[in-house]
């Protein structure tokens, strides 16, 4: 059976029974998630990297981003990273269980126009979440437990995830504030559905269908809120995960063809080569040879 990109789940970081895992970069504790960081992998739940000073850099579905400092960092369920390298003198790792963000703020996090829930913080912010860690940290591993100690720890990580929701919201929104809200959000709800079904549905006709728009009015409002028309968004999410898939794992590009929504492997073959500039095969092979 093939090779797929590893998913690593919540109850593997996990001794305690809770839905919360959290250390410093300077913990023991962060040595086994590092080693498992620097290999390209999902997760099934949420994974924060707060930095205090220093900095970490990241590939992000094939994405460089670097986290400087005073930074912090969410990756969502799904999303497939590394850490690259690290030149950081402190920070924080939380990780909790996807089942414990407000559905709210879980769209505000994952389906945002940059793909990557990055903020960077004042000084007085930085100060808040750093007490807030360090608050969170201490009430979950005192060794006093108390009849409530489980909502007081739900109460601060929904302290962070909301805190962290308002920021990212206010720095898009000041990316994007050239754009009408109705156009904006137009555009948010054709990545949510492309993300959804970009497998299955590859016609710029079928998005407008389904979203009851006109496939010209839909194409030219998501062109001028991002710049590029549907038909790029279609072939790129397409091409990402192709590029996942051939990075991170062992399946045939016939296999990777099929599971993509494509029986004829030759016509995504000519599909990868003409958006990326190289065949599947060429690309896989360099990848191998940038690793040795």
């Amino acid at each position: 059976m093939s090779e797929k990109i590893p998913i690593y789940q919540f109850d593997e970081l996990m001794e305690k029974g809770s839905d919360i895992f959290i250390c410093n970069f300077l913990a023991e504790e962060i040595f086994q998630y590092a080693i498992q960081a620097s290999v390209p992998h999902r997760h099934d739940h949420y994974c924060c990297f707060f930095v205090e000073n220093g900095n970490l850099d990241f590939m992000i579905d094939f994405q460089p981003v670097l986290i400087k400092e005073q930074s912090i960092l969410i990756s969502y369920p799904g999303q497939v990273h590394e850490v690259v390298k690290h030149q950081t003198g402190n920070g924080w790792v939380l990780a909790f269980d996807a089942k414990l963000v407000n559905e709210n703020a879980r769209l505000i996090i994952e389906e945002s126009l940059t793909k990557v829930a990055l903020i960077n913080l004042s000084d007085e912010e930085n100060d808040w979440f750093k007490k807030l860690f360090e608050l969170i940290h201490s009430v979950i591993n005192t060794e006093k437990q108390a009849m409530f100690q489980p909502q007081l720890i739900r109460s601060l990580l929904d302290s962070f995830i909301y805190q962290f929701s308002i920021l990212y919201q206010l720095q898009e929104n000041t990316r994007i504030q050239e754009h009408s809200s109705r156009n904006i959000d137009i555009t948010k709800k054709f990545r949510q559905l492309l993300q959804k079904n970009f497998k299955t549905i590859k016609k710029p006709s079928e998005y407008a269908e389904k979203m009851n728009f006109s496939v010209s009015y839909l194409n030219d409002t998501v062109k001028a809120v991002t710049g590029f028309p549907l038909t790029y968004f279609i072939q790129q999410e397409v091409i990402n995960e192709a590029q996942r898939l051939l990075y991170y794992s062992e399946m045939s590009i016939k296999e990777i063809a099929y599971t993509l929504g494509y029986e004829d492997d030759k016509y995504f073959i000519r599909l990868f080569g003409k958006s990326t500039g190289s065949s599947p095969a060429v690309f896989r092979k360099n990848k191998t040879a940038r690793s040795l």
